[in-house]
């Protein structure tokens, strides 16, 4: 059922893109909340507020995911304030949110540090508190998947794309 796209995106071309805008997040649980204002606001700027409840979620589960499972054990704690916004002048965070809008798709995707590939929990049990993150945004997005940065950046890079 959860088959990620391990390659990373389907082709798209980078002249369609209409707007793009990315987030430094906290590394403490309060980046799910900052990860969520940002997608809501960014998606209201954008005129797809009526996606806004979908995206939010995924958002929130792809972010709750890397700040639990790819930051290394000993992270500093990071300021208490994010840096949102088109262009954000800050400290560079190992989470970052980012928000692409082509002709007919908008992606969100979070960078982070770890080389890992996100696993989904096995279990039928869905009214478990935990574990049902990638579930959630396979069935809320049109497709999702990860892969690996390149240069100078380590980490990954996890994805959902959904069609307009």
């Amino acid at each position: 059922m959860l088959d990620p796209l391990r390659q990373g995106l389907p082709p798209v071309d980078p002249a369609s893109v209409s707007e793009a805008a990315s987030c430094a997040l906290s590394c403490r649980l309060e980046g799910v909340g900052e990860a969520r204002q940002f997608a809501r606001s960014t998606l209201g700027r954008w005129g797809l507020g009526e996606l806004t409840d979908d995206i939010a979620l995924v958002v929130s589960e792809l972010v709750t995911n890397a700040l639990r499972h790819a930051l290394p054990a000993a992270e500093p704690p990071a300021p208490a304030a994010s840096a949102c916004g088109p262009d954000p002048v800050a400290p560079e965070s190992p989470v970052r949110l980012h928000l692409t809008r082509w002709t007919g798709r908008l992606m969100c995707a979070v960078r982070d540090p770890s080389e890992e590939s996100p696993v989904a929990q096995d279990g039928d049990d869905f009214s478990a508190e935990c574990g049902r993150g990638l579930f959630l945004v396979d069935s809320f997005s049109d497709s999702w998947g990860w892969h690996p940065l390149a240069g100078t950046l380590r980490g990954k890079m996890v994805w959902a794309l959904f069609r307009l």
